[in-house]
């Protein structure tokens, strides 16, 4: 007998013959790595989130390093920013030699407790990394207060905010603009957009841009647009070290399409999330995400905190041998082998808590209502089952 068992994964990318259209002409036009396609595809990435430069590289980790590298992250500097995020937030900061100083998170938003931060601030904090987490704006404003009396640059790990916004004076004004001095996106297909992976690079430095597109091709004196339009031969040199975090155009053709999709992303991805919140208002012991009244998030990630008494691995488990794909709640880094002997022991407890007891239940573009229906269900059933 065929299986009747739905099957409902975590996420799901929104693609079709527009983007197949789009890697075809790439393809056909036989300039398929960093070219007019990643060009164009930063301008139009831009355009949408209100910033002055954007640069495409090949991953938001990448991204990442570069942004800290530009704001003056060197060996033996400290950077503080959350455990409570992908292992490459963390990660990024160590390719620079420098050392991640970890806050606690907020526990209704899953973001950086920006109270937390003087504490943290020594002589050797160079910069404060903060996430915008599944998608969730975090407080930008008490966390650019601060780093400003500090003379402390800002980066966002925007990896999962494409299309999240933050009302600014008085504005509503998109995450990526930026707000603080650098911000940093992906396009893995986890996120809201994807380009099969890929990341942005956005600011309002000019000088840094300029480096941003230098570095991720190996530091290369000549770039590609001044190579291939050149009427006489040029010989390029490498004055400094530099990195191959280039973007390929077949990936820039997609993420251009993509961008075009994201406004009906965001309201579809917006629309699912409010009706999971009323769907589990009446479900005993589920603690559900808070969004401020300042933030409009993408809702990259649905994640809700689980009964006191629900194991979250068997909650998980009886929901996928049901078809439901969950995740576990977002990692801490503190926790894993590269970052848990060290010298410093970690107090965060609402970082753990969120990761031991929380999921992250399926969302995204093409869901229908009966399949949403069926997840909560589900979720619900395990609460009371485990």
């Amino acid at each position: 007998m065929p299986d009747s068992t739905p099957h409902i994964p975590i996420s799901k990318p929104w693609m079709d013959e527009r983007e197949a259209e789009a890697v075809r002409r790439v393809v056909l036009s036989r300039w398929v790595t960093q070219g007019p396609e990643v060009a164009a595809f930063e301008q139009e990435f831009a355009a949408y989130v209100g910033a002055r430069h954007a640069c495409a590289v090949s991953s938001c980790t990448t991204a990442l390093h570069l942004g800290l590298l530009a704001v003056g992250v060197q060996p033996g500097d400290e950077v503080i920013t959350v455990s409570h995020s992908f292992i490459a937030t963390a990660n990024s900061i160590r390719y620079c030699g420098a050392t991640p100083v970890f806050a606690d998170i907020e526990p209704g938003t899953f973001n950086m407790q920006p109270s937390q931060i003087p504490r943290l601030i020594t002589s050797r904090t160079r910069a404060i990394l903060c996430v915008h987490q599944m998608g969730m704006p975090c407080n930008l404003k008490e966390i650019l207060n601060i780093a400003r009396m500090h003379a402390l640059p800002v980066v966002e790990d925007a990896a999962c905010a494409i299309g999240s916004r933050i009302l600014w004076n008085d504005k509503w004004e998109s995450i990526g603009k930026p707000h603080g001095d650098i911000a940093c996106f992906s396009f893995h297909p986890r996120k809201v957009i994807t380009t099969g992976d890929g990341g942005m690079i956005t600011t309002s430095n000019t000088e840094w841009d300029e480096r941003f597109h230098f570095l991720r091709q190996h530091g290369m004196s000549v770039s590609d647009k001044e190579r291939h339009a050149a009427k006489q031969v040029i010989f390029e040199s490498y004055p400094v070290l530099g990195y191959n975090y280039r973007m390929t155009d077949v990936q820039a053709a997609i993420g251009q399409e993509q961008v075009r999709r994201l406004p009906e992303i965001i309201d579809q991805r917006r629309f699912l999330a409010g009706r999971y919140g009323e769907l589990l208002l009446d479900a005993p012991g589920i603690r559900l995400p808070g969004e401020p009244t300042w933030a409009h998030s993408n809702w990259q990630s649905y994640c809700v905190g689980l009964p006191e008494r629900c194991d979250q691995r068997r909650v998980m488990q009886f929901m996928l041998d049901r078809g439901v794909a969950t995740r576990r709640g977002i990692m801490c880094a503190h926790r894993e082998g590269a970052y848990a002997n060290g010298s410093r022991s970690w107090q965060l407890p609402e970082s753990e808590k969120a990761q031991d007891h929380s999921i992250l239940l399926p969302l995204y573009h093409e869901m229908s209502l009966q399949d949403q229906d069926y997840v909560v269900r589900m979720l619900k059933e395990a609460c009371v089952a485990i």
